[in-house]
């Protein structure tokens, strides 16, 4: 029997406007649907220059981990698009308007699949150069690219903005904290429990979003999220973190596979972007060390250190201009166009 991959079940896909962004007058916009190879319908916004001709180059967007393409990615995708690139931006398996069950779920394979699946889809568009595509990953989404970038030889250039490696924080805790056997071992019991908990229950049991009200005693960077997902500035009611967040178990396998493992066979170019105050700009600094240690395809990798930016100024700005668009589509003229 042979599957055909554009035969895919019908979403509920919203027709309104409804991003955290201004909708550009300078691009096309519309709703598409691919499938992954575990059989996943994903949704996703193409949006492509208004004025173009011939074979273009694209580019994928996801991000940040637990937010939906009407935020960030979406943002990046339309920009990129007035810069004359075609470009998605998807939700994950699990989440958003994309398929799958149970929801609020996600899982370093899938979800590293879900990137290829979305490189499937480009490259067989009648206005895309399938040697011309490239991927940004943002917040969590930045290790998901980097995995991807470590395994699918079709993708010529990746960018991470403001990245996560979700395999570290979860094993490890935030600033690793937690880094030790015994830590690990407690968070596994208690995942495990939950397993228990939900199984009896016959459902599954949110770990919560953002939190809401802010304490006054919450660190910077918890403010730093709330600033942004449960405000005007980016909250959506489809996005996990700005309402109930993912599943208590919905991250559990990152705990034991790290998906940045093989970062420095990466032959492909990489540009990693950071704000110098985030809090998680230690996760760019030491997965770009590792990514360029007995790499010899070193010479295209860079790590960009923004000045002054926090982690959620690269979702939006932060109304500084703090992404750099600019740098981001020289990097994609140069190595999109190499062969």
């Amino acid at each position: 029997m042979v599957m055909d991959m554009t035969d895919t079940p019908k979403l509920n896909l919203t027709e309104e406007w409804d991003k955290t962004f201004p909708k550009s007058e300078k691009v096309n916009h519309r709703k598409v649907t691919f499938r992954n190879r575990y059989g996943i319908t994903l949704a996703a916004d193409l949006y492509e220059p208004e004025e173009s001709a011939g074979k273009l180059q694209a580019i994928a967007v996801c991000g940040p981990f637990g937010a939906v393409k009407e935020q960030a990615a979406g943002l990046y995708a339309q920009t990129m698009a007035e810069r004359g690139f075609l470009t998605i931006a998807f939700d994950p398996s699990f989440t958003g308007e994309s398929g799958g069950e149970p929801r609020y779920m996600a899982s370093p394979d899938i979800n590293t699949e879900d990137f290829q699946a979305a490189i499937d889809f480009l490259s067989v568009q009648d206005n895309v150069d399938p040697e011309k595509i490239g991927i940004i990953g943002i917040c969590g989404w930045g290790g998901m690219a980097l995995n991807t970038a470590a395994l699918d030889t079709r993708i010529k250039a990746t960018v991470t903005s403001t990245m996560y490696d979700m395999s570290r924080v979860n094993a490890n805790g935030y600033f690793d904290a937690e880094d030790s056997a015994d830590a690990r071992y407690a968070k596994k019991e208690a995942l495990n429990a939950q397993r228990i908990v939900d199984y009896k229950n016959g459902s599954y049991a949110l770990g919560g979003g953002v939190v809401d009200p802010l304490p006054e005693d919450a660190p910077f960077f918890v403010a730093d999220y709330h600033d942004y997902y449960k405000t005007d500035r980016g909250y959506h009611k489809r996005s996990l973190n700005s309402n109930g967040g993912w599943n208590v178990i919905g991250c559990m396998s990152f705990l034991n596979q790290p998906i940045l493992k093989y970062s420095n066979e990466i032959r492909s170019a990489v540009l990693m972007m950071h704000g110098e105050k985030a809090h998680s700009c230690y996760f760019s600094r030491d997965a770009y060390a590792a990514m360029v240690k007995e790499n010899p395809y070193a010479d295209n990798k860079e790590l960009l250190i923004i000045p002054d930016a926090v982690h959620t100024d690269l979702y939006d700005g932060g109304g500084k201009d703090a992404i750099p668009f600019d740098k981001m589509e020289q990097f994609f003229r140069t190595y999109l166009n190499c062969k």
